[in-house]
């Protein structure tokens, strides 16, 4: 007898979102299966972070449905979705700037165990403690322990979001541009901590990116967006060699061969 198909971690049903006459959601349907690395490419526009928006909580869908292992999440807040296990990192990194490091994760653990950020009586138990130290040392950030966001290097800051973002211990973690106004020589580096890290943990990733050489080596499916719609979903090699995507998104950029990733 065939083992039963797992259910997918995330499943997007006629996805619509409508702003006035502009619709920047077509209709998507889309299953994500428990522990794949997926890629969204797609042009300014394309409708790739109203997705994100959408699937995270941060706007409500004009019609359709959103379920997570099996449950119907559709248009409930950030707040019930990161309690779901869905979490998300932001394009612009969403940091208390006059605060340090680890001031910033240790409200992060906070947060995450009160349901949102609100007033509390005593966020500096030597648990959350513990586990912002842990945090920045699996990060490879704990020399910046101590120094306010203001003054990080953009490489560490996009670090420091993410290791915001995993606090809540997230079964799917969405990145918006984890590697955007971080200079070309670093993004590798960068992305090898992060991918390496959320495979430790066994954490599905989808990550929005317009690099993609970036995508070409941690993807291991890519969807990409064109006018509010998906026009491949496939392998790097499938996607990158569809007519439309490479006309509209990736030009002569081609998946001849896949580098290898960490680990690997």
């Amino acid at each position: 007898m065939a083992e039963p198909v797992a259910a997918p971690i995330l499943a997007v049903e006629g996805l619509q979102k409508r702003f006035g006459g502009l619709t920047a959601l077509g209709g998507i349907d889309l299953a994500v299966g428990k522990g794949e690395v997926i890629g969204i490419i797609g042009a300014n526009g394309a409708g790739k972070t109203t997705f994100v928006n959408i699937v995270t909580g941060y706007l409500k869908p004009s019609d359709g449905r959103i379920t997570v292992n099996g449950i119907d999440v559709t248009g409930l807040p950030p707040r019930v979705m990161t309690r779901r296990g869905i979490c998300r990192s932001f394009q612009m990194s969403q940091l208390f700037a006059s605060l340090t490091c680890l001031e910033n994760l240790v409200l992060a653990h906070a947060a995450a165990e009160n349901g949102g950020w609100k007033l509390l009586a005593d966020p500096w138990t030597a648990d959350r403690l513990a586990r912002a130290e842990e945090g920045l040392a699996r990060f490879g950030i704990a020399d910046y322990r101590d120094a306010r966001t203001a003054t990080l290097p953009q490489g560490v800051r996009k670090l420091l979001d993410v290791v915001l973002a995993v606090a809540a211990r997230p079964h799917l973690l969405l990145l918006d541009e984890p590697t955007s106004g971080i200079a070309s020589d670093q993004r590798f580096q960068i992305m090898d901590v992060i991918m390496g890290q959320m495979a430790e943990c066994g954490v599905t990733v989808l990550f929005v990116e317009h690099d993609m050489d970036l995508v070409e080596r941690y993807a291991r499916r890519v969807l990409a967006f064109l006018d509010g719609r998906i026009a491949a979903d496939g392998s790097v090699a499938e996607v990158f060699g569809h007519d439309e995507v490479r006309r509209a998104i990736v030009g002569d950029h081609r998946a001849t061969r896949r580098p290898m990733g960490p680990g690997q």
